[in-house]
């Protein structure tokens, strides 16, 4: 088991290297963080943004080189029992996670007139369900294995969907406004544990999907002048999973560079 001052971070959907999930990872390896990463290669395949289907294992070895301890767990975050199985697995090779960081998301345009059930539910069972049984699993096990002494933190990946309208990505829209729900609520029932719950709106970030036009155009309407990046979100992160953050809570932090 290891020691209950050692900072150990559980980070989901890090599989593409030019991904916020990637970016958190390797920001908190470098920072004295041991780090277990999830990754799901078919979700990548099926959205066509990963470049190599080697990118899981090209990340792990980025993070082997922080000389922190590593590992990392191909999962499906949509089976309800997913949240148990990789608690276990990173606890029994890493020890009690102290920092949650709920990066994993499903998201594929869809459109009212295109909206179906399944879709629903494919989105609702990563991005509310399992990102839900993340946090419950996550706070069972702290109130048993940590030492009084020990602090918590989960932060949550949100979306722009209450700061404007997101046309064609309803489903999406609709899980992501529910783990802002979520958060708030859940940050009251766990503040007195020592855990603290916050979500992050990141805007608009470049990890491959935006069009060259749309970058030229949002470019140019941002008041800093760029889009955001990967380690724009990580960096925000980094500060919330540490021990400084300790009295914000409860919060939606939107880091949009002024958008």
């Amino acid at each position: 088991m290891n020691d209950s001052n050692q900072n150990i971070a559980l980070i989901t959907g890090a599989s593409r290297l030019n991904g916020i999930g990637a970016a958190v990872a390797l920001t908190l390896a470098k920072t004295g963080f041991d780090i277990c990463t999830t990754y799901f290669r078919p979700y990548d395949h099926q959205t066509k943004l990963a470049a190599d289907t080697n990118e899981p294992q090209i990340l792990f070895e980025k993070l082997q080189q922080t000389g922190r301890r590593i590992t990392s767990l191909e999962i499906d975050l949509s089976d309800p029992q997913s949240p148990h199985s990789l608690f276990e697995y990173a606890e029994n090779n890493l020890g009690p996670i102290n920092v949650l960081v709920n990066n994993a998301t499903h998201s594929m345009r869809d459109g009212i007139e295109n909206l179906t059930a399944a879709e629903l539910d494919k989105h609702y069972a990563v991005n509310v369900r399992g990102m839900a049984l993340l946090c419950a699993e996550f706070v069972r096990r702290y109130k048993t294995r940590h030492a009084k002494h020990a602090y918590g933190r989960i932060i949550n990946l949100s979306s722009g969907q209450s700061a404007g309208p997101m046309p064609g990505e309803l489903a999406y829209v609709a899980t992501k406004g529910a783990v802002e729900a979520f958060t708030t609520s859940l940050s009251a029932e766990v503040a007195s544990l020592g855990i603290t719950v916050n979500a992050i709106d990141p805007g608009i970030t470049d990890t491959g999907w935006i069009p060259p036009e749309l970058h030229t155009q949002w470019t140019a309407e941002s008041p800093m002048g760029r889009v955001g990046q990967p380690t724009d979100v990580a960096n925000l992160i980094q500060f919330l999973a540490s021990a400084e953050s300790g009295w914000i809570t409860g919060q939606l932090i939107r880091s949009r560079g002024g958008l």
